[in-house]
């Protein structure tokens, strides 16, 4: 809006006009949320909102070092019931649990951890077993 509003006009229709002259230009289709539901607004308000959204286009944690490693070791469970071949189910294991060594030497904050290395050779023979003929190949909880 680059024009002042003459003398003698409306405020409201002084404004409806050039909203109506943008949109005929085109203008508010080029906006980044064109096309996009807009975001609930019975949602109670949050101050915080923005830096919320911001930390989860980032992919920013909120949790707690501990919380999280709880997290990707719950993950890390769910890629081994997916992995295709044993040496990524031991490469995935070996990861996890070389984050959770580290963790229990030099304690997160937060809460407790409440997490050992993962006995990979045990996981892999789980791993074997749900893979056997005659059985689903889908993860088994136990």
């Amino acid at each position: 809006m680059t024009e002042r509003k003459p003398p003698g006009v409306s405020f409201e229709s002084f404004v409806d006009k050039q909203i109506r002259e943008a949109a005929e230009r085109g203008e508010f289709s080029r906006l980044s949320g064109f096309g996009k539901p807009l975001d609930d607004d019975r949602a109670p308000y949050d101050e915080l909102w923005w830096i919320k959204g911001k930390m989860h286009r980032e992919g920013a944690s909120v949790l707690p070092p501990s919380l999280t490693l709880r997290k990707e070791a719950e993950d890390a469970v769910e890629a081994v019931g997916r992995a295709v071949s044993e040496s990524q189910v031991r490469r995935i294991l070996g990861e996890i649990n070389t984050k959770i060594a580290e963790a229990l030497r030099r304690p997160p904050a937060g809460p407790p951890l409440n997490l050992t290395p993962f006995d990979v050779e045990s996981m892999v023979e789980r791993w074997r077993k749900e893979r056997e003929p005659g059985r689903g190949t889908g993860a088994s909880s136990g």
